[in-house]
């Protein structure tokens, strides 16, 4: 398992947790001071810009606390797991600079669209571990007396076809998590930052990422 050099002096605490997800199937783990995460407002202005789901689930803006909001709540927090994970999609350099345009728009070619349709197909099948060891990580730090510790997951959730927005209350509020960029964290900075950088736009493969706060 790679570890950051220079981790914080909590770290080996949190030792049993970054091994831990690698039993459980995480690429790589880094064990970062809460104050390491980087918060920007600008990253939930692309939620509001570039998201097809925006306003559509509980766990995404604008139902979830603001950068302003999350900056004051992660200041709680002593330290954070940095999880990142493989995928076996497979990336076409000219379809994955367009994706969105050539997955929606109903004029774009039928094989560049088959394409990006056959690269979500393949991502969202193997991001469906992500979530339960996210949790499975959560559960393990509450267990040993970190009882705030906090999964925060990879990507808009999933669990319903469609999210309870009418009634603004979630159906499944044990398990459904909110992920890093509806609050603004910006995972390409707190990677980068972390020694672990996310290559983007991705290369043969993408490797998606999670946190966990801890305390």
């Amino acid at each position: 398992m790679d570890t950051q050099e220079g981790e914080s002096a909590a770290s080996p605490e949190f030792q049993f947790l970054a091994e831990k997800a690698v039993q459980l199937g995480a690429k790589e783990v880094r064990i970062i001071p809460a104050s390491q995460i980087i918060i920007e407002n600008r990253v939930t202005l692309k939620c509001r810009s570039g998201c097809v789901t925006y306003g559509k689930k509980l766990t995404c803006p604008p139902y979830v606390p603001t950068p302003d909001q999350f900056r004051e709540i992660v200041r709680e927090y002593r330290s954070a797991l940095l999880v990142k994970f493989g995928s076996d999609a497979n990336v076409d350099p000219d379809v994955i600079r367009s994706i969105y345009k050539y997955w929606l728009d109903p004029n774009a070619p039928a094989e560049k669209k088959q394409m990006a349709q056959t690269f979500w197909d393949e991502y969202f099948q193997g991001s469906k571990m992500i979530h339960p060891i996210m949790l499975e990580l959560e559960k393990t730090a509450f267990n040993a007396g970190y009882t705030f510790a906090l999964a925060l997951s990879n990507g808009s959730c999933r669990l319903c076809e469609r999210c309870n927005t009418k009634e603004g209350i979630c159906l499944h509020p044990q398990i459904a998590r909110i992920p890093e960029h509806a609050v603004g964290i910006n995972m390409k900075k707190t990677a980068e930052l972390a020694g672990m950088p996310i290559t983007f736009p991705c290369v043969e493969h993408p490797e998606p990422m999670a946190l966990l706060l801890i305390d």
